[in-house]
């Protein structure tokens, strides 16, 4: 069912050609700087996991992954939903050491999501993940490193507009922190993505931190699976978008969970059953290293820095009837 949202009097701002090379120019560009501001080292990684090694991201729970059998390994294969688990198995298994990480492409179909504007069954993003220290487990690091983030995207964003000129969008670096229990008490006659609309709105740039857990009016702002982060320390990266006049997320991300966060999340969720899953057995052990990582959409991030009013402008993927024919009446150029 489509839920395209027209902005007034919305035309590209490029040509489909210059948009392929300014897509070009953002995912080279991107990498590149925030390779060097997280100190992380690029690594191939699987596009799907096996369904017995508890590795692929199971989202909100309820989303199903793509999965098939493998005859001669005896195995079903997942198409991975994110790289969450997987990157922190692979740190210790390539053998990273504190204040160094990795980065990598993460290619995923989610067959359940809901299409729109900014969503699509295809998701392509930025997974990355980095050792730290435990006394580094703290809200202060985590606004840290996401004002890193955003100030990669906003030099990226800077950059393009040099080679791009028509380009007019400008984003802010000021980073404006909240956890999720401050944002209810701001508005609390809002509904979670109201608030973050008007959050995102009023402060151009924010941090949505602790997502997952129950507010105080009993339900969680939004959902996060109980088993990668901790849900006191995450966030979500929003800008403003202007053209689609919504907050729009960049990047969910979090300190990862430890052997009490996981223990206290699964049993909050009920969840317990993953406990005998090789991953979670060997984090309740204590046996991987305590890590900061997250996801950062490629797509999304073409979408923001060029105006973009749909996802399909900036990658190839499947849409229903309504949509296609609703973008060609509006001049959306899907690829």
């Amino acid at each position: 069912m489509s839920k395209l949202f027209i902005p007034k009097d919305y035309a590209p701002a490029l040509d489909v050609y210059d948009t392929q090379k300014a897509i070009s120019f953002i995912k080279q560009t991107f990498q590149e700087r925030l390779a060097k501001a997280l100190n992380l080292k690029r690594v191939s990684a699987p596009l799907f996991v096996t369904e017995a090694s508890g590795l692929n991201d199971n989202l909100n729970g309820t989303e199903r992954p793509v999965s098939f059998d493998i005859p001669d390994a005896g195995e079903v294969g997942q198409v991975v939903h994110s790289l969450a688990k997987w990157k922190r198995q692979a740190l210790k298994d390539y053998r990273f050491y504190v204040g160094n990480g990795l980065y990598t492409d993460m290619n995923a179909i989610r067959r359940d999501e809901e299409l729109d504007n900014i969503h699509s069954i295809y998701v392509d993003q930025w997974d990355w993940e980095k050792i730290i220290t435990r006394e580094e487990r703290t809200l202060d690091y985590l606004i840290k490193v996401a004002t890193d983030i955003v100030n990669v995207i906003c030099d990226t964003s800077e950059l393009l507009r040099i080679d791009f000129p028509q380009l007019k969008i400008k984003l802010k670096r000021e980073l404006f922190a909240v956890t999720t229990a401050e944002l209810e008490e701001m508005y609390p006659d809002l509904t979670p993505k109201q608030r973050e609309d008007a959050v995102a709105k009023k402060y151009g740039t924010v941090l949505l931190m602790q997502i997952g857990g129950k507010l105080k009016s009993g339900k969680p702002h939004d959902g996060r699976a109980p088993d990668y982060d901790d849900w006191a320390l995450n966030g979500d990266i929003l800008f403003y978008n202007e053209v689609l006049e919504r907050s729009f997320e960049i990047s969910s991300m979090g300190i990862r969970v430890d052997e009490e966060s996981l223990d206290r999340q699964l049993n909050e969720r009920g969840c317990n059953d993953r406990r005998e899953l090789p991953f979670h057995k060997a984090l309740l052990n204590g046996e991987l290293p305590l890590t900061v990582g997250g996801g950062i959409g490629q797509s999304r991030l073409c979408m923001l820095m060029m105006g973009s009013a749909h996802i399909g402008e900036v990658q190839s993927s499947i849409w229903d009837k309504a949509t296609i024919d609703g973008c060609k009446a509006a001049g959306i150029r899907l690829l």
